[in-house]
């Protein structure tokens, strides 16, 4: 579940990115390419390391675990919309449960799970 739901924040980064690009405008031409190059890139990484968590890869948790403490900061950040907020925070909340659970460690960590 975790796995999926990271790979599912960053297909929503990428598309952030196209909306970004699709929005450009001359008189902030470079902050838009600048932002949607960061969210393109940001949402690449976030696939892939939900991909790696899939696979069991340990170097995928730290860019996890991060990318959920940011996730958890812009819900909070957001909390005037309620909708954008909770959505934000119940998906961190259970990708941080699953990577955090301890079989899930121990996967990717290469230990035998019970």
């Amino acid at each position: 579940m975790a796995a999926s739901l990271v790979a599912v924040q960053g297909i929503g980064l990428v598309l952030l990115a196209a909306l970004e690009l699709a929005d450009l405008s001359s008189g902030r031409l470079g902050l838009g390419l600048s932002t949607a190059g960061f969210f393109a890139a940001y949402g690449v990484l976030l696939v892939a390391a939900g991909w790696a968590l899939w696979r069991g890869v340990g170097w995928a948790r730290g860019p996890v675990l991060i990318s959920q403490l940011i996730w958890l900061g812009l819900a909070w950040n957001s909390r005037d919309l309620l909708a954008v907020a909770i959505l934000l925070a119940v998906s961190a909340g259970v990708v941080l449960a699953g990577v955090l659970h301890p079989d899930s460690i121990a996967r990717l960590e290469g230990r035998p799970t019970d």
